[in-house]
């Protein structure tokens, strides 16, 4: 099981790299073009959470967090050595949630530069891809897979 908390360490640790890149390297709201009008790099920031729901509501997102990641601390050490498919998405969810955790306490708000145009989808960051990756495993494995127990 350490191996998951591993894999959720390395999602915080590149979240977080990738976030100090951009509030280092740019200025809030400027946009830099990897492929013109297809995908940037846009500084933002974010007070609510997905889609910019609940704005301003940071000490909610904070207990609620800390409650999930808590939860998912404890049920990946619980889930069954076959369940690899689950428990990898619970590390990749608890890893995000923890990544977003650290911007709301440091700064309030979390940081979001991922910009992708051709669908005019939110800006997002990497934690955010990591709790979606995260889910999408585990819808996955609880409606297309056949349970092991």
């Amino acid at each position: 099981m350490l191996l998951y908390y591993l894999v959720s360490f390395v999602i915080v640790l590149i979240d977080q790299l990738s976030k100090w890149m951009v509030i280092h390297n740019m200025d809030l709201y400027e946009s830099i073009p990897l492929i013109e009008g297809w995908f940037h790099i846009t500084s933002t920031r974010n007070r609510g959470a997905a889609f910019s729901i609940l704005q301003n509501q940071r000490t909610f997102f904070i207990i609620l967090t800390s409650i999930v990641a808590v939860f998912l601390i404890y049920y990946i050490w619980q889930v069954k050595e076959t369940q690899k498919i689950l428990t990898f998405g619970l590390a990749l969810i608890l890893g995000g949630a923890i990544g977003n955790l650290i911007d709301r306490i440091i700064f309030g708000e979390v940081i979001d530069f991922i910009d992708v145009r051709i669908i005019h989808f939110a800006i997002f960051n990497i934690a955010d891809s990591a709790i979606t990756i995260g889910v999408i495993l585990m819808i996955w494995k609880l409606f297309f897979t056949k349970s092991v127990q």
